[in-house]
């Protein structure tokens, strides 16, 4: 099983490439995040340890399975990312697994996070946006972007990474695709306000990432088209 998902993942790499090199980038710019969201520590490590999967991150929705699937995926090398809603009192059961949290979309959490992180740790966070406006996303508001950003820079234990969104629901790639481009607006806003640390542009999945690609996307979240279908 272990060669379907090398193929898989091979598969996934090739359209990253592509993508980006159908807008002139480089595609060593692009990192692949594996969203191993309900599949078992055993499914996840046969694809961590493809030969082609060295340069991977991983990715959980929930802090549940961070905590279930954590000790058994504990020796492998790969950065965790947690992708899903973080909960205040679920603070530190994400801290002990996570290298990065990509979903901070209040200053609340972000004081959280701050506070708990622990000292002589650093934290790479990401400001969720919500560029499709779609009430079933989490996420802040494009303009309330900006102000959290700052307020996750100003605080000690966090490193502000960059920005993550969840693309429109639709098949209008053009909407999507706009939605990309919003987010790549706040990054370059940010960048040009001081927030010099703020580059990553984690968006984009299975079904667009090569329309995220072709906006500046620095991580693409992809799980289905390495894991198959999830079990729930």
């Amino acid at each position: 099983m272990q060669n379907v998902y090398a193929d898989r993942l091979a598969a996934v790499q090739a359209r990253v490439a592509d993508a980006a090199h159908a807008c002139g980038r480089d595609p060593a710019e692009v990192t692949i995040l594996l969203a191993t969201k309900t599949h078992d520590a055993a499914t996840i490590r046969a694809v961590l340890t493809t030969p082609g999967a060295a340069t991977v991150l991983r990715g959980e929705n929930r802090v549940q399975e961070l905590v279930t699937k954590g000790p058994a995926l504990a020796d492998l090398p790969t950065p965790t990312h947690l992708i899903g809603p973080l909960q205040s009192n679920k603070v530190n059961a994400a801290l002990r697994w996570v290298t990065c949290v990509e979903s901070v979309a209040s200053a609340r959490l972000a004081d959280a996070l701050s506070a708990r992180v622990g000292p002589g740790r650093t934290l790479d966070v990401m400001v969720q946006v919500n560029v499709s406006a779609e009430q079933t996303k989490n996420g802040v508001t494009p303009d309330d972007a900006l102000p959290l950003a700052q307020h996750v820079a100003a605080l000690p234990g966090l490193h502000l990474a960059g920005f993550m969104t969840i693309g429109a629901h639709s098949d209008d790639q053009t909407l999507v695709r706009t939605g990309f481009a919003m987010l790549r607006t706040i990054r370059d806003t940010a960048v040009t306000n001081g927030l010099t640390t703020a580059t990553a542009l984690s968006m984009g999945m299975t079904s667009d990432l090569e329309l995220a690609v072709a906006e500046g996307a620095t991580i693409v979240r992809v799980g289905t088209a390495v894991f198959g279908a999830r079990s729930t």
